[in-house]
């Protein structure tokens, strides 16, 4: 029974990245070995156990044959005859086919066989076998990989091989949950754009984000967008919200805010008038598919319908303001609504020359907002009922409460242009 770090802790201390998880496997050994040892079975379709001190996890040595499609269609075999280098032919990238014993003795030695400290020498994403087109959630692995590791390349035999398995319908039973799993793991990357920069390339986007595929090839207002393509700018405005740090759901709505340019009418180009309503069914569609979860479907929906009148909120009087504010439903929840505003953010400095440009949208919204809740409802609601105003009317009073304050505040603060003072239309 021999024990062995392997997979990405081995290639990020190779690297000289910090290790945050590591991951072990066992040659040589039976479940009644581990058991009797006090390890604790855990893995539900090959045998994982949990240390009986650290609870880390130790899987023993498999091979694994094809026998379906999607990444399900697998027999499984563990066995103590079982080699640690046939262990490893199952990876899926050389970087992490390297494996490190777990005996201090021979700790600083690794086992390389499909050369993986070469290929992090030259930056390069290789698959290790020709068994990698058995699982195609594997393109989207190298794809997030694409995305972390962002001076590193993917091999063109290993592009290819991608090709070949979209071509043959390997994409096609990907299923919901590992796409998302992926997804939302590439988007929190360092570089976003890369991860769909690849699938795009080996053909994987167009399968499964054909709503996002079919975005690159659309133009835009050049006086709008320098950059002119609607794919470019996309890959920019997301690259843009990991370089401001954006949560994921933030992330997640730039990904999908523009969806309706890409339906768009020809004979309208390059102009995209109602797209935000288009972008708004387009998302919901494809969060549906992908069973995204509610958080991020619900930010992505505010921002997907109302990212171009954030844009345009300077020049907003204060009864449109309040109205805006009450449909991204900022009263009731603050937080989100300043994630609202971040992605915007990053629409709008996701464009060519624009990068290192102020958004002031943001901090004067978020100042409309303070004044809007700066407004005592209750003691409203008190005053109406006493003088015997019920139901709608109440509403009412109170929304003409909020314009005037945030009337007042418009009148208070010079640098916001555009904004009538005593406006309550």
């Amino acid at each position: 029974m021999k024990i062995y770090m392997v997979g990405g802790a081995v290639r990020d201390r190779l690297l000289g990245r910090p290790v945050n998880d590591h991951d072990w496997v066992v040659v040589g050994a039976t479940p009644e070995d581990m058991v009797a040892r006090g390890y604790l079975p855990v893995g539900r379709d090959f045998p994982v156990f949990l240390h009986p001190h650290t609870r880390e996890e130790y899987a023993l040595a498999r091979t694994e044959r094809k026998s379906g499609r999607g990444y399900r269609g697998f027999v499984i075999q563990t066995s103590p005859d079982v080699t640690l280098e046939e262990d490893l032919a199952r990876r899926d990238l050389t970087i992490n086919a390297i494996a490190v014993s777990a005996d201090p003795a021979g700790f600083e030695g690794h086992f390389d066989p499909y050369g993986g400290a070469r290929d992090l020498h030259n930056k390069v994403l290789r698959h290790v076998t020709d068994a990698f087109r058995e699982d195609p959630v594997r393109i989207l692995r190298v794809a997030r990989f694409a995305a972390r590791f962002t001076d590193f390349t993917v091999a063109p035999e290993t592009m290819q091989l991608m090709r070949e398995m979209v071509q043959h319908g390997e994409a096609d039973h990907l299923v919901a949950e590992r796409v998302w799993q992926e997804l939302s793991r590439g988007l929190m990357e360092a570089q976003p754009s890369r991860m769909f920069e690849v699938l795009r390339e080996c053909g994987a986007l167009a399968v499964v984000l054909p709503e996002v595929n079919r975005l690159w090839g659309v133009p835009q207002r050049a006086e709008y967008h320098p950059e002119i393509d609607t794919g470019i700018h996309l890959m920019m405005v997301l690259d843009m919200a990991a370089r401001l740090e954006a949560p994921l759901a933030v992330r997640f709505a730039c990904l999908t805010h523009d969806l309706g340019k890409g339906t768009t009418p020809p004979d309208v180009l390059p102009r995209h008038i109602g797209h935000e309503q288009r972008s708004a069914r387009l998302l919901k569609a494809l969060a549906g598919r992908l069973r995204v979860p509610t958080d991020c479907r619900e930010l992505a929906d505010v921002v997907a319908r109302e990212h171009g009148n954030i844009h345009r909120s300077s020049d907003l009087q204060a009864a449109a303001l309040v109205r805006l504010l009450e449909r991204c439903d900022a009263i009731r929840k603050p937080a989100r609504f300043d994630e609202v505003l971040l992605a915007c953010e990053c629409d709008a400095r996701g464009r060519l020359h624009f990068e290192e440009s102020a958004y002031p949208q943001r901090p004067r919204l978020n100042a409309a907002l303070a004044a809007v809740q700066s407004v005592a409802t209750s003691v409203i609601a008190d005053r109406a009922a006493a003088a015997g105003v019920t139901g709608q009317k109440v509403g009412e009073w109170i929304h003409a409460a909020r314009v005037q304050a945030v009337a007042a505040r418009v009148q208070a603060v010079a640098a916001w242009p555009g904004l009538a003072a005593a406006d309550n239309a």
